[in-house]
């Protein structure tokens, strides 16, 4: 009786397992793509020196496909995962609204921007745009620019840090893109 008892259970979970496998793999198959391009460099080459902090530090351009219906904002993740101490976070901008397909070079370093969006803290500790500032010496680090088309509005305030965005965005995802470049020094 006892191995029959064991052997419905492992039954029983392993198709919880299973139905929880494939309920997660389709939440990631409904996440559409996004393609996000800059006219001032192309997928994986080297950011202009203009956008970094050897230069005017000042974001590029970028521009994007439609998001999807039911698209209620537009957030954009700028950060390097080869910085020495972790990913180091450059740019968080949220609040886009939904009919939003790029921003211009040179964002304000504001709290609110381009039609009411706001920007959050970098890891420089300011507001806005921080360009890719590697250590010499270490060879090309990557920048990603990550855009997430999301289905909910919120009142965070400017000054919003990554990770407090993405807690939010979490499971409201509905796109999502993004564009990597390299920079050195």
């Amino acid at each position: 009786m006892g191995r029959y008892l064991f052997r419905i259970i492992l039954v029983f979970l392993m198709t919880l397992v299973c139905a929880a496998a494939n309920q997660y793999k389709a939440q990631a198959e409904q996440v559409k793509k996004l393609q996000i391009e800059s006219a001032a460099f192309r997928a994986g080459d080297t950011i202009p020196k203009r956008y970094t902090c050897d230069g005017a530090d000042v974001s590029p351009p970028l521009s994007w496909s439609a998001p999807p219906k039911g698209t209620k904002q537009v957030v954009l993740i700028c950060d390097d995962p080869d910085a020495p101490r972790g990913t180091w976070v450059h740019w968080v901008l949220f609040g886009l609204p939904a009919n939003t397909s790029g921003i211009p070079e040179g964002v304000p370093k504001k709290d609110v921007v381009l039609a009411g969006a706001k920007q959050g803290q970098n890891d420089f500790g300011r507001i806005g745009y921080g360009g890719p500032c590697p250590p010499r010496g270490m060879g090309p680090h990557r920048y990603f620019f990550k855009l997430y088309a999301v289905d909910l509005l919120t009142n965070i305030p400017a000054g919003a840090t990554k990770a407090k965005i993405m807690r939010m965005i979490k499971g409201h995802i509905l796109a999502e893109g993004q564009l990597m470049g390299r920079y050195g020094r």
